[in-house]
């Protein structure tokens, strides 16, 4: 399936041309001229995070050339773009997060700020992370460890700090915080294990795992450990399930 995903990609956008001609030139610009969805998802982030300090031609080149890097990089673009299908039930499209959802722009933005950070170019990478707040409103620190597939929801007010690490198959919604209990230095954040739910306004905060497949009901404050297959709800969070 996902050697089609990128020609399925193709065939839509047409068909959205079709529907919205005043749209034909953007979208033949970012889609249809790009060989594949990396030079796609490139195209689109430095078309949303270029500014003075960076032209979006420079940005594109940057995005593309930190993609590069990372065999993976591929997968990991395809295996977010259907995570998000499957389990938004407003995402008809497999254009769709890759045009308009800032949840997946902004994740697909991480990726290329973990690759600059892991071969040390700190600074871009930072430099990327701090447009992607201001654009997408989801702060994630470029040293996080986040699998795919992975689905951030919205991103409004999303925080992922440092020392996160999030599994595959992970659902975060709109003002989730995964933050340090203080000042301290180290391992701080939250590890996510596989399958886990974070519903809306949630905070995690401290190195506390989140077992498989649990949920963290909305509006909850997880300061400790939550087992497998379990829900929480509350301030501070209790088990209910």
């Amino acid at each position: 399936m996902k050697s089609n995903i990128w020609s399925d990609i193709k065939k839509e956008i047409t068909l959205r041309i079709n529907a919205e001609p005043s749209l034909k030139d953007y979208l033949e610009s970012l889609i249809l001229s790009k060989d594949n969805i990396i030079e796609a998802t490139a195209a689109i982030l430095a078309s949303k995070l270029h500014n003075d300090a960076l032209s979006s031609i420079d940005l594109f080149h940057i995005i593309l050339s930190s993609y590069n890097e990372k065999k993976s990089i591929q997968d990991s673009l395809i295996e977010d773009i259907l995570f998000f299908r499957k389990n938004d039930p407003a995402c008809k499209y497999l254009s769709t997060p890759l045009l308009f959802y800032k949840g997946f722009q902004g994740l697909a933005a991480y990726r290329s700020s973990n690759i600059l950070w892991t071969n040390d170019r700190h600074t871009m990478a930072l430099y990327i992370q701090n447009r992607s707040s201001e654009v997408f409103g989801v702060d994630i620190h470029p040293a996080a460890t986040i699998d795919s597939s992975v689905m951030i929801d919205h991103a409004t007010g999303v925080v992922i700090g440092e020392t996160s690490k999030i599994n595959k198959g992970v659902s975060i919604f709109q003002g989730v915080t995964l933050g340090g209990k203080g000042f301290n230095r180290g391992d701080r954040h939250p590890k996510i294990e596989e399958g886990v739910s974070i519903f809306a306004s949630s905070t995690i905060l401290g190195n506390v795992t989140i077992g498989k497949n649990s949920v963290i009901a909305a509006g909850s404050l997880v300061l400790e450990d939550v087992e497998e297959d379990t829900t929480v709800a509350g301030i501070p969070a209790k088990k209910i399930k």
